[in-house]
């Protein structure tokens, strides 16, 4: 390659570097250093050029020579000014796409609808050090809650060491990662302290904190119930055990107060009841239990019942959910196609139009039932006004296995098909006596392993369970997605860092890849 061709590319740098050195300066790296050391480095480029070409000087004198120049010097300056705005326009809006596969720097459905229903202002007060380790991802969780609701939500962070009064009005512990979200002024502040810092933990401490008056589950006993309070033993898993703290600390978490109920005798269901949940059964109900709960839904009352596989209601508690369209099959609900492994692990993505489970369609989540017992949704011998619609049903391979055994297949005189495996049914009672709401409602899902420890991580039906929970006592914003169990891997980076992953992203790259163009385009002109 000629000279004077070597001259007009390292000339073309030269620009490039002189162009580029003000906004080095000014935006993407505020070293004054390097922003001279390019001015410096341009202008020696620029020195070779001139010395390559001094002989052809007086042809820019010609007007071709001279549109050429002029045009090039304008293309080059609009191209300079065109990535100065976009990364000014970047800056500004502070625009950010999430390309995690599981959404790790995205708020969930749950957070952003709990921050854009805050109705007054909510502070996070974060008692940490600047040097603390957790200090920049806690800080990052908050931007993005201000973010989203920035004339609600605001934070601060103090550190616990310089203001010990403070730490002492909140009751913190020495060495202890605390954030206190407080509502209010003065006299009528409320708080709520935490000391796992999550989005999970984050935003039920949002709900809680918000939440006028706590919502009272009773679960009923003395059928065999799954206990809520101790560990049991895994299903067919000797040796084993399992619980339901999990679902227990979700709904605490979520503002849900928990207690035994024991119907025996013809005791009646509480005045505070919000709801009543009867999970996983395996013994008869009495016809006196059964008039208890027959009572309280025909005045308004609210009820989940938890199915389980190798339990029966009995005559009484099926007449009940029969009369709310519900009808529970003997034997096991297998699938063909949809399972996890087994057939009797049938996974589900097939969903009603049901608010339930809405949000679980449009998020594309399965549900895995590990053991499901097959709904029927009745038209016939059903109380006054009630409708009821199957919320999750198998796909069109599943079928009940009536004898389950190692060898699942459909068998003749076995119902095969699309099955129910949750129902929902309402019934007008606005003119019951002594009501507790105007309209009843009655959640049935066939598998109540849903609710153990060991199915509980599984994000489809966490959200199913607790979806159930907001539709039945009428807290609509609790029918959402919640915070996933996220296992983020994230790598720490400091200023100096990040500052230098800034400077290239911004500015050593795009100017190379502009000169590379500059260096071809001037090469293929010279040909």
């Amino acid at each position: 390659m000629k000279a004077s061709n070597i001259g007009k590319i390292l000339g073309g740098f030269g620009l490039l570097l002189l162009f580029s050195s003000p906004f080095t300066l000014f935006f993407s790296s505020g070293s004054f250093a390097i922003a001279a050391v390019k001015v410096v480095a341009g202008l020696v480029l620029l020195g070779i050029y001139f010395a390559t070409h001094f002989k052809q000087f007086g042809q820019f004198a010609s007007r071709r020579s001279s549109f050429f120049f002029g045009s090039s010097a304008l293309t080059l300056l609009l191209t300079l000014g065109a990535l100065v705005a976009i990364n000014y326009i970047a800056h500004k809006k502070n625009l950010r796409w999430d390309l995690t596969e599981q959404k790790i720097f995205t708020l969930s459905p749950q957070t952003t609808s709990t921050l854009q229903g805050l109705r007054e202002p909510v502070r996070a007060i974060g008692f940490l050090p600047t040097d603390h380790p957790a200090y920049e991802a806690l800080q990052v969780t908050f931007d993005r809650y201000h973010a989203e609701a920035p004339d609600t939500f605001d934070y601060s962070f103090k550190d616990p060491r310089r203001y010990p009064d403070l730490a002492a009005r909140y009751d913190l512990h020495e060495g202890q990662i605390t954030v206190v979200l407080t509502r209010g002024e003065g006299a009528s502040e409320s708080h709520i302290a935490l000391n796992v810092i999550s989005e999970q933990e984050l935003t039920n401490a949002l709900i809680k904190l918000t939440r006028t008056s706590e919502q009272k589950v009773y679960f009923v006993v003395g059928h065999g119930e799954w206990p809520l309070n101790q560990p049991m033993p895994m299903p067919g898993q000797r040796g084993r055990t399992t619980s339901l703290s999990e679902m227990k600390q979700q709904l605490t978490q979520e503002g849900y107060v928990s207690q035994e109920l024991n119907l025996a005798g013809g005791t009646t269901v509480p005045r505070d009841a919000a709801l009543v949940i009867v999970a996983g059964a395996k013994g008869r109900f009495s016809p006196s239990e059964v008039d208890s709960l027959r009572q309280y839904l025909s005045a308004g009352g609210r009820m989940i019942y938890f199915a389980e596989a190798y339990g029966e209601p009995g005559p009484d508690l099926s007449g009940l959910l029969a009369e709310y369209g519900v009808g529970i099959d003997p034997g096991v609900v297998a699938d063909a196609q949809f399972n996890s492994g087994s057939p009797y692990v049938v996974l589900s993505l097939f969903y009603g139009q049901h608010e339930i489970s809405l949000p679980l369609k449009q998020r594309e989540l399965n549900i895995e039932f590990p053991t499901s017992r097959a709904l029927n949704v009745l038209t016939q011998g059903l109380a006054e006004g009630v409708k009821v619609v199957p919320v999750v049903s198998t796909s069109p391979f599943g079928w009940v296995e009536q004898k389950p055994d190692d060898k699942p297949a459909p068998g003749e005189g076995e119902r095969t098909g699309q099955i129910p495996l949750v129902t929902a049914s309402t019934r007008g009672t606005s003119g019951a006596p002594d009501r507790r709401s105007d309209e009843a409602r009655l959640v049935v899902v066939g598998d109540s392993e849903l609710l153990m420890d060991s199915n509980w991580g599984h994000e489809g039906n966490r959200n199913l369970v607790m979806n159930a929970l907001g539709w039945t006592t009428s807290q609509e914003d609790k029918v959402t997605i919640r915070p996933p169990d996220r296992a983020a891997s994230t790598l720490q980076l400091d200023a100096d860092m990040l500052h230098r992953i800034r400077f290239v992203s911004t500015d050593v790259l795009p100017l190379s890849l502009l000169g590379v163009g500059l260096a071809i385009w001037l090469s293929r002109r010279n040909k």
